[in-house]
This record gives C-alpha cells, sequence and structure tokens, in this order.
C-alpha cells in the first residue's frame, strides 16, 4: 500500500474559540490515539491535508510530528455539512506486526456477458473494509466481471484474496448486472 507523509505540530488541548481560530488560519485539528501510544493533539495544514483526503486511494499515513514520526492510518473525518471543509481527522497508530482494518478502493475489470446480451452493469460499492498486516495491503481490490450474466451479482462473499480477509458484511453487493426493457423483449421472442 502506498505511504503518504503529513508533517504536523502540536497542539495543547483548547476550548471552541481556540479551535475555530485554527481554522481560521487554514489548520485542521487532529487527534493520533493507538495501542501504546497516548492521545497527542496537533495540527495539519488543511491544503496538505486535501492530498490524503480529496482521492479515492487508501494510504498508510507516515505522521511526522515534532522530532517524532508515527505509522498511521485515517480513523475517522468529519467534514463540514455545506462547505468542502474537513473539521477534524482521527488518526489510528499502527504497527507492521499487528493487521490493519482499512477501506481500499475497488477496481472492476473486464467486459460483463450480460452487458454485451443487452444488460446494464450497476456498480453499488466504491470501496470495501479489510484487514491485512502491512505488508500485504494491496492499494485495490480487483473483481474481474467477464463471466457475470444478466441478472447476476458479484457480493463481498464471493471474493478472495491471499492474506486478506474481508470484513464488511459478506452480503454486500459491489456490482451486478440488470435486466433491461430491451434484453426482456429479446428473450421472450
Amino acid at each position: 500500500m502506498k505511504h503518504f507523509e503529513l508533517k504536523g505540530q502540536l497542539r495543547q488541548v483548547g476550548n471552541k474559540a481556540t479551535i475555530k481560530a485554527l481554522r481560521a488560519q487554514g489548520l485542521v485539528p487532529c487527534n493520533l490515539y493507538g495501542q501504546g501510544v497516548e492521545n497527542v493533539l496537533f495540527t495539519v495544514d488543511a491544503k496538505e491535508l486535501k492530498g490524503l483526503t480529496h482521492t479515492p486511494a487508501s494510504f498508510i499515513v507516515d505522521l511526522v510530528l515534532g522530532d517524532k514520526k508515527y505509522t498511521a492510518v485515517v480513523h475517522e473525518l468529519q467534514f463540514h455539512p455545506i462547505e468542502d471543509l474537513c473539521l477534524h481527522v482521527d488518526f489510528l497508530v499502527v504497527s507492521e506486526d499487528k493487521p490493519i482494518a482499512i477501506k481500499v478502493p475497488l477496481n472492476i475489470t473486464g467486459h460483463a456477458a450480460g452487458v454485451q446480451a443487452g444488460g446494464k452493469f450497476v456498480k453499488n460499492v466504491r470501496e470495501l473494509r479489510i484487514s491485512a498486516l502491512m505488508k500485504d495491503l494491496p492499494d485495490q481490490l480487483d473483481i474481474d466481471i467477464t463471466k457475470l450474466g444478466i441478472g447476476q451479482n458479484i457480493v463481498a462473499g464471493d471474493l478472495q484474496y491471499e492474506n486478506v480477509t474481508i470484513l464488511s458484511p459478506k452480503s454486500t453487493i459491489i456490482c451486478g448486472v440488470k435486466a433491461t426493457r430491451q434484453s426482456a423483449q429479446a428473450a421472450t421472442e
């Protein structure tokens, strides 16, 4: 999995006015926590953070806070309800010897047989939650749809990857081919 380096400045616990002043300066308040690490409060530049939040890709984040470096993943993002501004980020410390739970984007490959027969391809999910060791984390999950016929779906339970456990519910429908009026007419004739 790709790494993303993010530099931050340590901060103190503050009230609403302090946090509001930080956001006015173009900084985003963040929190880092995890097993074996005390909570660390810090801020990052909002423009630098967009490289992490405004992309479909998933990253392992290398946080540089003063003279310390942490390896983490984004645990939770809070956005403004109207504007496209990140208000707060929670990072979770990870290690190479314990499995990491993270959302990974899906990559659909091939041309479905059902689409060639007149059906319509529908993609329901863009990413799945998986768990794996850091060295085994894929950048994306590839799904081949060439054998997918009309009325068939691919669910999360159908997928198998080496050294990766899928945490999303097994009944999650990823994609499928729906019948169209044209394909239904062709079938009745």
